[in-house]
């Protein structure tokens, strides 16, 4: 995708195997890449949100796996960088999936090629993560497509929540692949962008991407979708997810089920995009048995901004002493989700159709 007309990937790899990163804590304010050297690089990146989103978070994962071996490549070595990167966040599948392909790739691979092979399939997960968003954005335009005919429309309002842009993944995005797809056929996409708090992502990451990439789109305060759905203003609604269950319970940032509250009861379609590698199949009630990550509440007490001196300022916006939660997800229950857009086409968010889907990512049809 495009930053003033430029293409960037979220994270990238330059000479003598340098890890480059966009620094997403400073944006929309600040444009920073960061390069990631080490282990603690790559922890604090995925802990302290320099990096978001499931799929970005296991490509920085799997590459975390691959520099620490220019280091160490003993199996000690293997041991301790697991327990590491999977200690950095609860929620994210893709953080545990690209953890244990990287583990148990480099565990059967001889030392001394160790630096060379968690490279290789390092960039292979980075482009496979192109590939299956870009065909997301396929399979949904296809969805997108339908609405507007059956519609007769000539144009379509769609809202999403939080960030699942292709700052959430290498490039193009989840649930805004479909949207800079359509793009690209000539549709007239509008899209209302959800502030998304605590963390603004909505506000500070959607909308930068929207702006930089021609997409017309309006940002509205979270409490808005309900009453824009009523008033027919919206046609469809597609959010990604950080980890969905094999019953199609879809884990996705705090607010997401309420928005899919408010679809079901105006009758438009709620759709999920995300890779394959989402989803846990280990898990068949998302509401009992994923974790949600409790961050701290001071993302809750303070917001981030930019002052009139354009300098970066943390405003506390609550009375002091005051003691908020903050838990950073929510699940939205399969009998509320139209249907999940992954790389190998749409399923319905069922155990029947998540079988067959669990095949096909097997390979078993």
């Amino acid at each position: 995708m495009k930053v003033n007309g430029k293409n960037y990937t979220s994270i990238w790899i330059e000479d003598n195997n340098k890890v480059f990163i966009i620094d997403q804590r400073w944006l929309p304010h600040e444009f920073k890449i960061v390069e990631l050297k080490n282990l603690n690089d790559f922890c604090s990146a995925i802990k302290d949100m320099w990096v978001r989103g499931a799929p970005l978070i296991g490509v920085t994962a799997a590459f975390g796996f691959a520099k620490s071996m220019e280091t160490d490549n003993s199996d000690d070595a293997l041991i301790n960088i697991k327990s590491k990167l999977l200690s950095t966040r609860p929620t994210a599948v893709n953080l545990q999936w690209a953890v244990k392909i990287m583990h148990d790739l480099l565990l059967n691979v001889n030392k001394d090629d160790r630096v060379d092979e968690a490279f290789k399939k390092a960039k292979t997960i980075l482009e496979e993560d192109i590939s299956a968003n870009y065909r997301i954005g396929k399979n949904g335009y296809e969805i997108i497509k339908n609405i507007i005919n059956k519609k007769n429309a000539n144009s379509l309002n769609i809202l999403t929540h939080c960030n699942a842009g292709w700052l959430a993944t290498v490039d193009w995005g989840t649930a805004t692949s479909p949207i800079y797809y359509a793009k690209e056929k000539g549709e007239n996409i509008h899209v209302f962008v959800d502030e998304t708090r605590p963390r603004n992502q909505g506000a500070q990451l959607t909308t930068w991407e929207l702006l930089h990439n021609d997409i017309s789109h309006n940002l509205i305060v979270d409490n808005a979708g309900g009453h824009l759905m009523q008033h027919n203003e919206i046609d469809l609604v597609i959010v990604g997810s950080d980890r969905t269950s094999a019953n199609g319970d879809v884990c996705n940032k705090i607010g997401t089920y309420l928005k899919a509250l408010s679809a079901y009861d105006n009758d438009i379609p709620f759709y999920v995009a995300l890779p394959s590698s989402t989803i846990d199949w280990n898990i068949n009630d998302g509401i009992k048995d994923i974790p949600i990550e409790e961050r701290d509440a001071n993302e809750v007490n303070f917001v981030q901004g930019k002052d009139k001196d354009s300098n970066i300022i943390n405003v506390d916006i609550a009375p002091e002493g005051t003691k908020s939660r903050n838990p950073a997800f929510d699940v939205t229950p399969s009998r509320l989700v139209s249907g999940l857009i992954t790389e190998h086409g749409v399923f319905e968010a069922n155990l029947k159709s998540m079988e067959k889907l669990e095949k096909i990512t097997k390979g078993q049809i």
